[in-house]
């Protein structure tokens, strides 16, 4: 019987219904969104290094060093010069170290010169090298090549021969000067979800002795990105390079640097997160809002009802279970909100940083996230199903006169 009630009540304010569902299933996909972006960029973020464990530089900011280095976001905090990219080579704790330098892009894309060792003696991830096409091959030294990331040659419509001259600087200008030279495209690289796929890579001594450049560049990196032999050889090397200089920069770990930036934002998480909760508490609200406002038509059909037999804690019950029914309907439908929400948030991501999130990766607010709406909503039910469970049998059926 209560099921039968619930049905019809639905149906018979089946406006009402859905305006309300809809406005859970906005709220619900406002929170997923929320909770799964925060907490898996902080995961994916902090696993990627592209391969490294540390990050040699100038004299500053580490996380500005790794935002630099690792995801091409930042200004590098100043120059290396060759004496110390040979002196953390020859270190016997390192592994390998790839020169990097910056200062060069086009239409916006980071160009950064490298050697080959990048591409040829470099896993990004365990398991796995950089590809590239069938027919394709990566820069050689000496030569005008580049090698182009998945995401970049895909926005900027590049492939294997296209040619480009580069543009002072790091940030797009209209008005910036454009170098001479003209580079062509010998390879595109296969997707890595790393930052590396938004890069314009070219050989070291391109971007170095590129003519509008200072002389000095020559001879002067903007990083070396290093692998280390043993976990422990960093902690030593930190203590050698930071705590005994004034000079140098040796960022590491990566991953907990990059922790620091999440740190330094977590008042904007907790903010969104505030405005998710507070919409979740407004929309369970509309609920009460709903069904509380159709008793007074309901109070005729309630009464005859408990005349014909039905008991209070049945009415009592349909008026809860409607609520929940509603916000079951939302919560649900907030799934799809949740999904055009976080997909687009992550296509940010990704351009923004090359960065690959998968907002449908299994996350417990899959779980807990739709139980507290439903929850919300029975809570919120409880006002006009109170309100029912009083209703009068004499005075909602007595004539009026």
């Amino acid at each position: 019987m209560i099921f039968n009630l619930i049905y019809r009540s639905l149906r018979q304010h089946l406006l009402a219904t859905l305006v309300t569902a809809g406005s859970i299933a906005l709220a619900s996909g406002l929170l997923l969104t929320v909770w799964v972006v925060k907490t898996q960029s902080q995961a994916v973020f902090a696993a990627t290094n592209s391969g490294f464990d540390a990050v040699l530089g100038a004299r500053g900011s580490k996380l500005q060093l790794v935002l630099n280095a690792i995801f091409h976001l930042e200004a590098s905090p100043g120059n290396l010069t060759a004496a110390d990219f040979e002196m953390i080579r020859h270190q016997r704790e390192v592994k390998t170290a790839i020169p990097l330098a910056v200062g060069d892009n086009y239409q916006g894309w980071r160009i950064a010169g490298t050697t080959e060792s990048l591409f040829t003696d470099v896993e990004y991830m365990p398991g796995h090298r950089y590809q590239v096409g069938r027919g394709e091959r990566f820069f050689q030294i000496g030569k005008l090549e580049a090698v182009v990331g998945s995401y970049a040659a895909k926005k900027l419509g590049w492939q294997v021969g296209t040619t480009f001259h580069p543009s002072h600087g790091l940030i797009f200008n209209p008005q910036s000067e454009h170098h001479e030279e003209t580079y062509t495209v010998v390879g595109v690289l296969a997707p890595t979800n790393t930052p590396v796929d938004r890069v314009i890579w070219i050989p070291l001594e391109g971007v170095q002795t590129m003519k509008g450049h200072n002389p000095l560049a020559a001879t002067e990196l903007s990083a070396v990105l290093v692998q280390l032999r043993a976990p422990e050889a960093g902690m030593m090397l930190n203590l050698r390079l930071n705590s005994q200089g004034s000079r140098l920069t040796f960022a590491y770990p990566i991953g907990t640097i990059v922790a620091e930036l999440f740190n330094k934002i977590a008042w904007f998480d907790q903010v969104l997160t505030l405005v998710a909760w507070l919409v979740a508490v407004v929309a369970s609200g509309s609920v009460l809002v709903s069904i509380y406002n159709s008793m007074s038509a309901r109070a005729r059909d309630i009464a005859i009802l408990r005349a014909l037999g039905a008991r209070r804690r049945t009415v009592f019950g349909a008026v809860v279970g409607e609520a929940a029914v509603i916000g079951l309907l939302g919560a649900t439908a907030g799934f799809a909100v949740f999904a055009g929400l976080a997909w687009s948030v992550a296509a940010l991501i990704q351009a923004q940083t090359g960065v690959v999130l998968n907002p449908l990766q299994w996350n417990p607010v899959f779980c807990w996230g739709p139980a507290v709406f439903v929850g919300l909503c029975i809570l919120g039910g409880c006002v006009p199903a109170f309100k029912a469970y009083r209703v009068s049998v004499a005075e909602a059926i007595a004539p009026v006169s």
